[in-house]
């Protein structure tokens, strides 16, 4: 195949070519693609019924759940759905907008945990300013810029990356994968995604060494609290947050910065299902471990459902 025009679908990795094993991967896909749908659901319900979590941070928390189940539900779904019926396919169309949905999400998730570390410097640091700064039209603001990026951000990707000529529509990851589908682009045109690519890093490292500023800031305040309790409260306010970008950044890290082998290798596949499933199913566990407004907001929700459905 010598031009993109003659390619109608794309041919995925798959698993296995054993029909059990294949069924093998649909369930447990499936039974962790259901614990993250309904940790997240979880979330976002609690905070939308309970009008004591109608602030900045869980306004925040709800819509990282939002892209949390936006970004498995790009590329999980058919994943499943190929091992069940056997089959690698999906369609040019089909890809196109995995890549676009999926890089649109996981960046807004990367853009929104740096709007929240900025919160909790706010909140610790600046206690005082915090009702001014983060008022609710402030954070509505932040929070449509974090989508406009995000969106802006997978438009940019997915152009770069289908403006290539393929040679071969052979994709060696379970999911259409913007480095995956460069290594069978046969024209220089992928030199244009690839400098969008160093581009995001650069844009991706600054936001890093921003939340790691921010928390170097935040923890130091803490330290000049002068009572344990205080302390200690500033601390369980920003642990959950530190602990979902580190699990985020440091999956993102193992799965991307390996060196590239031209076969898939099934540590390379271990690492992009833990990239995949491992921030967006721990994420609610997380803040439901660590947070006491967000348990007790779910135990009234779970009491509501229990005497709504006696």
């Amino acid at each position: 195949m010598d031009n993109q025009s003659f390619i109608s679908g794309f041919l995925l990795l798959e698993f296995s070519a054993v029909r059990e094993q294949q069924i093998l991967h649909f369930s447990l896909f499936l039974i962790l693609y259901l614990a993250i749908v309904s940790g997240n659901l979880l979330i976002i319900s609690a905070v939308v019924f309970d009008h004591h979590l109608h602030t900045p941070m869980y306004f925040f928390l709800m819509n990282l759940a939002i892209q949390d189940l936006g970004s498995v539900s790009a590329i999980i779904p058919k994943s499943m759905a190929n091992s069940f019926q056997n089959t690698r396919y999906i369609s040019y169309s089909g890809c196109v907008a995995q890549v676009f949905c999926f890089v649109s999400f996981v960046g807004s998730d990367f853009f929104l945990l740096t709007v929240m570390a900025y919160d909790r410097y706010v909140a610790i640091c600046k206690p005082l300013q915090y009702e001014m700064v983060m008022n609710k039209a402030a954070c509505t603001q932040m929070v449509a810029g974090v989508w406009i990026t995000g969106l802006f951000y997978g438009t940019l990707h997915t152009g770069g990356t289908f403006a290539v000529q393929f040679c071969s529509n052979i994709v060696n990851q379970f999911y259409c994968e913007i480095p995956e589908l460069l290594k069978v682009s046969c024209s220089d045109s992928y030199l244009a995604e690839v400098v969008i690519l160093v581009i995001s890093a650069v844009i991706e490292l600054g936001c890093f060494f921003f939340i790691v500023a921010t928390y170097v800031l935040i923890f130091t305040a803490v330290l000049r609290i002068p009572s344990i309790q205080g302390r200690q409260k500033a601390f369980s306010t920003c642990l959950p947050h530190l602990t979902v970008f580190s699990v985020f950044i440091f999956t993102g890290w193992f799965a991307y910065l390996r060196p590239p082998s031209d076969t898939p290798s099934g540590l390379d596949l271990a690492l992009t299902v833990i990239y995949t499933f491992v921030p967006p199913m721990l994420n609610p566990v997380i803040y439901s471990m660590r947070n006491k407004d967000i348990q007790v907001a779910l135990a009234k929700l779970s009491a509501s459902l229990s005497s709504f459905c006696m």
